[in-house]
């Protein structure tokens, strides 16, 4: 993976992926640049599986279904799209509570 890509460049192919066999190769990919950066394995898996969560969240449900499979993660705020899909109002309201908790840290 090449040094000082944009968010877009390294998750967009993450959401194209169908195969575990690539979404292993791709996932590793992705955890041996954070350890690069002086991470711990641990600390990069958790990262990555945040972000490629978080990512999927953007595209449609089929996507993000298969996305959370194929790297066993989730989106940090809404969980498991096989839970459902949040509405509006259920989106807006968690991204109210992730504000206040952050704000909460801060003091």
């Amino acid at each position: 993976m090449k040094k000082g890509i944009t968010i877009d460049e390294k998750y967009d192919p993450a959401m194209k992926i169908t195969t575990q066999a690539e979404a292993d190769a791709y996932f590793e990919e992705c955890v041996q640049e954070i350890m690069a950066w002086g991470k711990t394995r641990e600390q990069a898996e958790s990262v990555e599986k945040q972000n490629l969560g978080y990512y999927a969240g953007y595209y449609n449900e089929e996507t993000r279904l298969r996305v959370e499979r194929l790297f066993r993660c989730s989106h940090p705020i809404f969980g498991a799209a096989a839970n459902g899909i949040p509405s509006a109002e259920e989106a807006f309201a968690a991204g109210v509570k992730m504000a206040n908790q952050a704000s909460q840290t801060r003091e």
